[in-house]
């Protein structure tokens, strides 16, 4: 009897860790587990004279229209690298969603996609989002680089960062909208 007991444990736990490492359900885990340990992001003060240089930095849309990023220059920017295969990504973007929906009007939102442009319009139109994705167009401004997927700076009117985060959080969270808010005062 306890021989066979351990050995249905063994097979729970090897079909738990396959259907984790080969179905989509272990997609949809680090996503849940992303989402529900996703932190506010602080403002960096130490980093609050890092200007990026948006000279040559070119987008291009989803429509392949090519866009100067110097040309917004002045603007609050909230400016997300991301992908649709990244759990992270994917459980951050209901937030970063909501930040666009109430302030998208006043900032300027970059969503760079770091996917082929066919996953990422399925993805759009399968979650509903209507937010601006930019594919890049050359290289990224050595102030903007970083590890890992996802990443989010906001820049403040002047250019200087005011938030660099890497890792999903909660963008919708008070802080960052009390932060918004004051940018935008500035």
């Amino acid at each position: 009897m306890k021989r066979k007991r351990i050995n249905l444990l063994w097979v729970l736990v090897l079909l738990g860790l396959a259907l984790y490492l080969f179905t989509p359900l272990g997609f949809h885990v680090q996503v849940f587990v992303n989402r529900v340990l996703a932190p506010n992001p602080d403002p960096l003060v130490s980093q609050s004279s890092v200007v990026p240089d948006l000279e040559d930095w070119k987008l291009a849309d989803m429509d392949g229209e090519l866009f100067r990023v110097n040309s917004i220059q002045g603007e609050v920017m909230l400016i997300n690298f991301w992908a649709s295969w990244c759990p992270p990504c994917v459980a951050e973007m209901p937030s970063l969603d909501a930040l666009y929906g109430d302030y998208g009007d006043r900032i300027r939102f970059l969503f760079i996609a770091r996917d082929q442009k066919e996953r990422v319009t399925s993805y759009l139109e399968k979650e509903g989002y209507d937010f601006p994705v930019f594919i890049e167009r050359g290289h990224t401004p050595k102030r903007l680089n970083y590890r890992g997927l996802p990443t989010t700076f906001i820049l403040d009117k002047s250019g200087k960062i005011a938030i660099a985060h890497s890792g999903a959080a909660d963008w919708s969270a008070p802080e960052v909208r009390y932060l918004l808010d004051s940018l935008l005062l500035k």
